[in-house]
């Protein structure tokens, strides 16, 4: 990255000291083994580049509350140079003129744009800027009781399958005399029950946003039809509808034996470990028979504090994010690889085999799409989620269901 910093010019007096050091600050909002990870990398990074002062710390707060911090701080004009941004919140972060504009840095060919998956670089692209770097990616699979289905005498899913598969045997694997469910789905309403549909509308041919920028694009079939294939569980009863913040009672329920299916992603597998429940996971079904997930990316966004901060910013995310790293974070933090590079590493493939699914979470990173970054995403999630609570719930029809998200979503995205 030396060549990179020095042909960007002098930053005298935009933040680099007397004697050409530069100290950042970092709001990582993590804690536990992430945290301890995150400090380590810091420690690795000072030592190959003593010039650049990395102060890391939670900023106070954990990830999920980082979005009210950080606004706040860039209210005040006291905000850090680095911090953790969920990638449905940085639309709304880079209205701000004081996020930076990265652009003319992620095209220098030391930094390997194109070495992270599709995914992740467009959840930290904004009407065509790149506002900082993938900091974080996962998606989601099927994972199964292999007990509950061995009990049932049904065979295990094999990846191979639809939605209306999955429909029938979540149906045909309910029990209410042992009070077992076929699946789960989080009921809040929240991002966390909204993204599960998303696979469902792409795979329909559907979009979140249609191409004019100004409307919904999944007001068809390919809405009609998601919203009709979660009602239909609803009807059956064959799904545990969360309605508890952090969807803990789902997978507990899944934990124990009462539950044969539940879409989630990699972050749940150490808890099926530790609960020693008997599992396998498999892509998420299809209608079309091609793969579809969706991916959650996070975001390392930059903010400006002056050109030298941010190229120590970016030198430094360069570092965190490059393969050796990446690694690291995968493998300590409990997260998928940000790369390319990585996933086709020894230490990577090695991490994969000593878990039971990793390798399909991993595989899904090749063909998995995110949401558009739109500032006006929440108000098309927001009624979305009330929409898909009501066909878990079994109280609205799809089509009345989907007219209503359409009526809001639309008037939010013609707003802005």
């Amino acid at each position: 990255m030396g060549p990179l910093l020095s042909a960007c010019g002098s930053d005298s007096d935009t933040g680099e000291s007397a004697d050409g050091t530069v100290t950042i600050t970092m709001w990582h909002g993590q804690a536990d083994e992430a945290k301890a990870t995150i400090d380590k990398i810091v420690t690795a990074f000072q030592a190959k580049y003593p010039k650049i002062k990395v102060d890391a710390s939670s900023g106070g707060v954990l990830a999920d509350s980082m979005l009210q911090k950080i606004t706040t701080a860039l209210s005040s004009g006291h905000y850090p140079d680095i911090a953790y941004i969920f990638g449905p919140d940085i639309a709304n972060v880079a209205r701000s003129p004081k996020v930076a504009n990265l652009q003319p840095y992620v095209t220098k060919p030391e930094v390997k744009w194109d070495d992270f998956y599709p995914a992740a670089r467009e959840a930290v692209t904004v009407d065509g800027k790149v506002r900082g770097f993938p900091a974080l990616v996962d998606n989601l699979c099927v994972a199964y009781n292999k007990k509950v289905f061995r009990e049932a005498g049904v065979p295990e899913p094999t990846g191979d399958w639809t939605w209306d598969d999955f429909v029938a045997l979540a149906k045909r694997l309910t029990d209410p005399a042992k009070g077992r469910f076929g699946t789960g789905w989080p009921a809040v309403g929240d991002e966390d029950c909204v993204w599960r549909i998303y696979p469902m509308i792409w795979d329909l041919g559907g979009s979140i946003v249609d191409d004019s920028g100004k409307k919904i694009g999944f007001d068809n079939d390919s809405g009609l039809k998601a919203l009709q294939i979660i009602h239909q569980l609803g009807a059956d009863k064959s799904v545990y509808a969360d309605t508890k913040p952090g969807s803990e009672t789902m997978y507990q329920i899944f934990n124990s034996g009462k539950m044969a299916m539940v879409a989630t992603g990699p972050w749940e597998l150490p808890a099926f470990v530790d609960a020693k429940t008997e599992y396998g996971v498999v892509p998420l079904p299809s209608f079309s028979g091609k793969r579809m997930t969706i991916a959650g990316p996070d975001t390392w966004t930059v903010f400006d504090n002056g050109s030298a901060k941010i190229k120590a910013a970016v030198q430094f995310l360069q570092f965190l994010t490059d393969a050796e790293q990446d690694v690291q974070w995968a493998t300590q933090a409990g997260s998928l690889p940000l790369r390319k590079s990585t996933a086709e590493s020894a230490e990577w493939k090695q991490h994969v085999s000593s878990t039971v699914g990793l390798d399909v979470f991993s595989d899904a990173l090749q063909y998995a799409k995110t949401r558009p970054t739109v500032r006006a995403y929440p108000r098309i999630s927001q009624p979305l989620g009330q929409a898909i609570v009501k066909m878990l719930l079994n109280k609205d029809t799809p089509e009345t269901a989907l007219q209503e998200v359409a009526r809001a979503a639309n008037a939010a995205l013609v707003t802005g």
